[in-house]
């Protein structure tokens, strides 16, 4: 494609990039400094929560920048994705993934959120946690496990950026739509044929 589309691909790769580093970096280093500094349970919880915290509206910008972007390509590219073998396949991959990594970042949320009431030693947080009580250990499990899960995801998703990428290019779009006009016209059935008939032009006297 000779069009240029340069906001709508900073938008995709710089909040892709933002949301699985930032999410790497949670699951690595801050998860892994509350635990050395934390001593107590209920300070390595409340240390985390609170860095998670401080991290979550930048994630969301992140995140909507790189939908936005995502949804602007995927507009401009609507052609090629019909035309183009493996580019539908490789959309729909990526659209999976998004909508898994959306999730588990929301449940992380979730869960960073129950933690942290359950941690904190402020009087209207700990009537909340009384309200609605959580065991913190099975919570920072699950939380661990989410939080090792959106850097995944959103990994998997930096790899078919980088294959959409590859698809883009001249040699394979080529290829690519005459893989997929092949196969539609193999698998088209074909209009049954029909002898003409002859009209009968004899006249009797």
């Amino acid at each position: 494609m000779s069009e240029r589309n340069t906001v709508l691909r900073s938008l995709h790769d710089v909040g892709l990039a933002a949301w699985f580093g930032g999410s790497l970096m949670g699951a690595v280093g801050l998860n892994g400094a509350a635990q050395a500094e934390g001593g107590s349970e209920r300070r390595t919880a409340r240390m985390a929560a609170s860095g998670w915290e401080r991290w979550s509206p930048v994630n969301a910008a992140a995140i909507g920048c790189h939908l936005i972007g995502a949804s602007g390509l995927l507009a401009v590219n609507a052609s090629r994705v019909a035309a183009q073998q493996g580019v539908a396949a490789s959309t729909l991959a990526k659209t999976v993934l998004t909508g898994a990594a959306l999730a588990a970042t929301a449940y992380s949320g979730l869960l960073g959120r129950k933690i942290k009431l359950a941690s904190s030693d402020r009087p209207e947080d700990v009537q909340k946690a009384t309200e609605h009580p959580v065991d913190i250990t099975t919570a920072q499990r699950h939380l661990a496990c989410m939080q090792w899960l959106v850097p995944a995801l959103t990994g998997g998703l930096v790899i078919l950026n980088a294959l959409h990428g590859e698809q883009q290019r001249p040699a394979q779009q080529v290829h690519g739509m005459w893989q997929r006009a092949r196969f539609l016209a193999e698998h088209t059935p074909s209009l049954p044929t029909h002898a003409p008939t002859v009209p009968n032009w004899h006249l009797t006297h």
